[in-house]
């Protein structure tokens, strides 16, 4: 090297540094390390896991929490392989994760190997089989324009993976002459809707006497001019899980439709002869395996992406376009509604949704050694600060969801966009760095947790303030049920009974045991202002099947 030259990863490193994106996650390997102590050693915070899948998962809660980019930096090979889970999850989401893996040289050798590549991993085809874009340099100058572009093509699309070869990131550079082109990522303008959309929409809903709207996560931005619509046609309000709390405060917001409905909010939703959809992809969860929604009504769309127009469930006319100015469109082609002429918006039904207690969605089923886990998620939404952010993984326990409250939708994440469990405690890691000024508290299984146990050193080494609430049954009480349903041996899905709070404990952690209701409202000072990384081993009743199970599948 000389005055004037770099090796590449260093001037990769001030590239990361000038994102500034705050923080970057990962775990350090052999074709990474010198990236990694660099990133350290120009003020960027490293973050890191102890499996590369959590990793991706601690970039991509960090993304969703706090509306930056996430950077997870991940070995090669073995490497990969390991964050493979992670890194779809991360896809689906549609968060905005950027993940750079080390890669093997591109020059061979010369003359006759010593022996087989040990990491040697087509990760190119394992990524792209994924569904994730990959950007792979030829030079240290290229790398560094391709970080550029594949910065521009995660913020405007979602995930995507750069990968840098070890010669590469150690090719020699000169600063000026490499470097690379700012890239510029300008959102996608959202579509207008179009004329003859609007007219066939706004005379449906022109028809009906009892319209519902559900918004999903696509109508976050449109929450006002949805609520001037609703209160302009009469309609009730809904949502889907990931955009629960959208409407909060309104007086006809029933809720999250479909598996985490709850008594009162069916009752009247399950009234409307109209349901205008927005930003929602109306999966099974959301419409219940197709059961949620009123049978026969007419179902109308709005969403930008054409491709979910009617992808999980029919509909009748579909709008591509922006929801906001969508919304405020159909308000003015629709004559305004005498109150007698709005059903859904009947006082009765008013006071049904104010007065309604979730206690009375089920009776409580203690035995002697363990919680009916939704007479627990109770006592904790009493309990925890209210301002406060929430993660789940998955699993039986997610029945205690309709149970702990948020006050917005930017404070729920779900991680069951892959389907699986695992993903819960590094998204967790990842939202509380994004979110700092709110609690974050995890609610996981046993099942998941033992897959990420290790991850409880990282909580304490990164100094991550955590509630964690282990939903305990002892078993993976999704295929307990299941196995139940068809009439086969449970037994291979039955665990024994680990204490995990003494495990915690030597981690740094403050832990304690749940068996009783009585053992939970001890901890009621801690929990109302809870410092430091906490840890609830809950021993819940398995006997009790969350409803979503018992759905048509």
């Amino acid at each position: 090297m000389t005055a004037t030259t770099r090796p590449a990863y260093e001037l990769l490193a001030m590239d990361i540094r000038d994102l500034d994106t705050g923080c970057v996650f990962g775990l350090m390997s052999d074709d990474t390390a010198r990236l990694v102590t660099t990133l350290d050693a120009v003020g960027v915070k490293f973050h890191s896991a102890r499996h590369e899948n959590t990793s991706v998962a601690m970039a991509e809660g960090y993304a969703a929490a706090s509306g930056r980019l996430g950077i997870a930096i991940i070995g090669r090979g073995p490497a990969a392989a390991n964050a493979l889970h992670g890194s779809t999850y991360a896809q689906r989401t549609g968060s905005r994760v950027l993940l750079v893996f080390g890669e093997a040289p591109l020059a061979k050798p010369a003359g006759r190997p010593t022996g087989p590549d040990g990491k040697a991993f087509d990760t190119v085809g394992a990524l792209q089989a994924a569904g994730i874009p990959v950007y792979r340099p030829t030079d240290g100058a290229h790398a560094r324009q391709l970080l550029q572009d594949a910065v521009a093509a995660t913020l405007r699309e979602g995930t995507v993976a750069l990968l840098l070869p070890m010669d590469v990131q150690l090719q020699p550079l000169d600063e000026a002459a490499s470097r690379p082109l700012a890239r510029r990522a300008e959102p996608l303008p959202l579509p207008a809707p179009r004329e003859h959309a609007l007219e066939s929409a706004a005379r449906m809903l022109a028809a009906c006497r009892k319209p519902l709207i559900v918004a999903g996560q696509g109508a976050l931005h449109a929450r006002e001019a949805l609520i001037a619509l609703a209160d302009h046609l009469g309609a009730a309000l809904a949502t889907s899980l990931k955009a629960r709390s959208l409407f909060r405060g309104h007086a006809f917001d029933c809720g999250v439709i479909g598996s985490f409905s709850h008594a009162a909010g069916r009752r009247i939703m399950e009234q409307a002869d109209l349901v205008l959809v927005v930003g929602a992809g109306m999966n099974q969860r959301t419409t219940s395996n197709g059961h949620a929604l009123p049978s026969g009504v007419p179902v109308l769309q709005i969403d930008s992406d054409a491709t979910a127009i009617g992808r999980w469930y029919p509909v009748d006319v579909g709008i591509v376009a922006d929801a906001a100015r969508t919304a405020q469109a159909l308000r003015e082609r629709i004559p305004a509604r005498a109150v007698a002429d709005m059903p859904l918006r009947d006082g009765q039904l008013g006071r049904l949704l104010a007065g309604h207690d979730l206690a009375s969605e089920f009776k409580p089923a203690h035995t002697a050694r363990t919680v009916d886990p939704r007479v627990l998620a109770l006592a904790l939404d009493r309990m925890l600060p209210a301002n406060r952010n929430t993660v789940y993984d998955a699993g039986n326990f997610l029945q205690v969801v309709p149970f702990v409250q948020v006050e917005g939708p930017g404070q729920m994440k779900m991680t069951a966009d892959f389907s699986s469990i695992g993903m819960g405690f590094g998204t967790a890691l990842g939202f509380a760095r994004g979110a700092p000024d709110r609690p974050t508290v995890l609610f996981l299984g046993d099942g998941s947790f033992l897959m990420t146990l290790g991850e409880l050193e990282t909580v304490v080494r990164e100094d991550i303030s955590l509630v964690i609430v282990l939903m305990n049954d002892c078993a993976y009480g999704a295929e307990l049920h299941f196995l139940r349903q068809v009439d086969m041996p449970v037994g291979m899905s039955v665990f024994p009974d680990v204490d995990f709070a003494p495990v915690a404990e030597a981690f740094g952690f403050q832990a304690a045991t749940i068996r009783s209701m009585q053992d939970l409202e001890a901890l009621a000072p801690l929990l109302a202002r809870p410092e430091g990384p906490i840890l609830l081993d809950c021993k819940i009743n398995a006997a009790i099947p969350a409803p979503f199970l018992a759905e048509k599948r």
